[in-house]
């Protein structure tokens, strides 16, 4: 297992790209896919594109992001790579159905955003759990569900 303690700095950073792309001629950049959760924590544990076992540790000052390189040498280099995020659209027939349906993913701990009227709900396991706790405010009219999102 590699362990990585450091952020050496950004993929789009001038000297940090000129440095990448010098290894890429020799294919030997590999890429750490990690979810928006496991960017969020400061240890994490992976498996690079290329079977490299990781494990990250970087100090609670550090931020892990699309591009984030972990590790840059002569012949190899570690890049993080952001997983496409999975949403679920959940659309309130009335202002009393959107509060209703804020207090049930407040309390679920549920990660949302907006858009518009629209709720977002992050997708962070099966959708089919999230939509049996909505299920009676589906089923009543009051929530729509309107499909998936996918950002990157």
């Amino acid at each position: 297992m590699l362990l990585l303690t450091e952020i050496i700095g950004q993929r789009d950073e001038p000297a940090i790209h000129q440095r990448l792309h010098a290894v890429e001629h020799s294919g030997r950049v590999e890429t750490l896919s990690l979810s928006a959760a496991d960017m969020a924590r400061r240890r994490v544990r992976g498996v690079t594109d290329a079977g490299t076992d990781c494990a990250i540790a970087i100090a609670r000052d550090r931020t892990l992001m699309d591009g984030t390189v972990l590790l840059l040498e002569a012949d190899r280099a570690i890049v993080v790579r952001a997983e496409v995020e999975r949403w679920l659209r959940l659309v309130p027939r009335s202002a009393a159905d959107a509060v209703q349906l804020g207090y049930q993913a407040g309390n679920l701990h549920w990660r949302v955003r907006f858009a518009g009227a629209d709720l977002l709900v992050a997708l962070e396991g099966p959708v089919e759990r999230y939509l049996a706790r909505v299920r009676h405010l589906v089923e009543a009219g009051q929530v729509t569900v309107a499909g998936q999102d996918e950002v990157a």
